[in-house]
């Protein structure tokens, strides 16, 4: 069986990193991207099953992104986890609104949390 496609939109490199290491530790197929843009060619081209998302991006942020994506009939089922700095109560429910399967704040959590999230909803799709 191959292993399931998760996509990371996240412009800090180390995260991205650290992120994208953890995550084929555990047996996944890991995409990234850094831009919003990026991101979506991705998705059009390799259709992941899963993708983390953060909010703060160049040019086009996760918001905008994350509307594209579920106004899109070829992915609006791909759940996407928002990744954030932006701990605001309104940006959360601004995220989950829009479609967001979860949304976890990068200072509040570790990387064994976001793995537990990661395979939790991986595992259902």
């Amino acid at each position: 069986m191959e292993p399931k496609k998760i996509l990371i939109i996240e412009d800090e490199a180390a995260l991205l990193y650290a992120f994208k290491a953890r995550l084929t530790v555990e047996g996944l197929n890991v995409l990234t991207a850094s831009t919003a843009e990026e991101g979506f060619e991705i998705i059009k081209k390799e259709k992941p099953k899963l993708i983390l998302l953060d909010l703060i991006l160049p040019q086009m942020d996760g918001f905008s992104l994350l509307k594209k994506i579920k106004a899109d009939r070829n992915f609006s089922q791909v759940p996407v986890i928002i990744i954030s700095n932006l701990s605001k109560k309104e940006n959360m429910e601004k995220s989950l609104n829009l479609g967001a399967q979860d949304y976890i704040v990068k200072s509040e959590f570790n990387l064994d949390t976001l793995i537990a999230k990661v395979k939790e909803v991986a595992d259902h799709v």
